[in-house]
């Protein structure tokens, strides 16, 4: 049997669908006709002006160089002409021809505006495949299937242009078990998104080598340090990070480790309960901390489901300022799949926000004891 089940969860990276040639051709046709019937009956070529000379710049904005430089030519042509053949209105020469001259420069700045947006446009989607590269390096395609669990999830940075937000996770397959890290960044913007590959990075690279989660947490400890050490180098600001590291092996009962991140729920037999655990001082703190972080157990029995989140599902608030109760819409829950768990109760805290409402970057993962251990 596989071992992963790789499922992007990135949104997919496109340009914006130009309008089709014909609708342009009927757009630029129907406005055409509006304004010279406003025209004929106003009795003034004004309207040309104030109304026909707006087309390209709205075809600048919305369609291809090339429509652009069509609407531009059609707009041209039909005030020239306009103004050519309504000689007879009294109106000097010099004002007809400068009504053309403004006419081809709107074109023409027209045109010029239209190859900057598609010019940006394509810087943009370049830099968001970039960004989708390292989504897919930086956090795991969900579904992972290891011997001891099933992990699924969802991911979502609050910003939708932004691929990758201040949450992270990862699994990973080690001697002493799978071991599973879910945590969130202090801050936002890039420094945020530093500290986070700082993390994931040595997470993945001492997970496999260290067998105790308290030389773990260390490591991961030291990672931020170092990475705030560098920041303020640079005059970033300096981070903390919570996290949430739990190791499963084919015992019933699991280690975890808890760095100042939220709980876990653990759903089974229909019920959902939350484990004691000790709640430390977040990564990059630990200086600061009284005592070391400290390991504790609780059952994980085969058949139940372990729900992993960051405070962006917990904090999500209504337009009344009312927190998403999490236990509650857990309860309503117990009988999805670890595939459907994450994305259900994503979805119900953004209808529970609202078009008011608040809401951060989200990571859910649901952590299911694999049948065949």
């Amino acid at each position: 049997m596989p071992r992963k089940h790789p499922k992007s969860f990135a949104r997919p990276l496109q340009a914006v669908e130009p309008p089709r040639d014909v609708e342009v051709l009927i757009g630029a046709v129907s406005v055409t006709a509006l304004v010279m019937v406003l025209g004929a009956l106003s009795e003034s070529p004004v309207w040309l002006l104030g109304l026909l000379v707006f087309l390209p710049g709205a075809a600048s904005a919305l369609c291809t160089v090339r429509q652009t430089k069509f609407v531009s030519a059609w707009t041209a042509l039909v005030v020239i002409v306009t103004m050519l053949v309504r000689h007879g209105d009294g109106r000097p020469w010099l004002d007809r021809i400068l009504m053309m001259l403004l006419t081809l420069a709107l074109g023409a700045a027209s045109v010029y505006a239209c190859h900057r947006r598609i010019r940006r446009e394509h810087e943009t989607l370049r830099l968001r495949s970039t960004a989708a590269a390292m989504q897919r390096h930086i956090l795991r395609p969900l579904p992972i299937l290891t011997d001891d669990v099933l992990v699924d999830g969802a991911y979502e940075p609050v910003q939708e242009d932004r691929l990758i937000g201040g949450d992270i996770y990862d699994v990973v397959v080690s001697p002493w078990g799978t071991r599973v890290l879910i945590g969130d960044v202090q801050g936002k913007g890039l420094p945020a998104v530093g500290a986070a590959f700082a993390v994931v990075g040595a997470f993945r690279a001492t997970a496999h080598r260290e067998p105790t989660l308290t030389a773990l947490a260390d490591a991961l400890d030291a990672s931020v340090v170092r990475h705030n050490s560098y920041a303020a180098q640079t005059g970033d600001d300096e981070r903390f990070v919570t996290v949430l590291i739990i190791n499963i092996d084919s015992h019933e009962e699991v280690q975890v480790i808890n760095c100042g991140h939220i709980l876990p729920q653990l759903l089974h037999d229909a019920t959902v309960t939350t484990p004691a655990v000790a709640s430390g001082v977040p990564l990059g703190l630990a200086e600061l901390a009284a005592e070391p972080a400290t390991v504790d157990w609780f059952a994980f029995p085969t058949g139940a489901t372990l729900l992993l989140t960051t405070d962006g599902l917990t904090e999500t608030r209504a337009a009344d300022g009312t927190f998403y109760p999490l236990v509650e819409r857990l309860t309503m829950r117990t009988d999805l799949s670890p595939t459907d768990l994450p994305r259900a109760l994503y979805d119900d805290a953004r209808a529970f926000a609202g078009e008011g409402g608040q809401h951060d970057d989200v990571a859910v993962l649901a952590v299911r004891r694999s049948p065949y251990r």
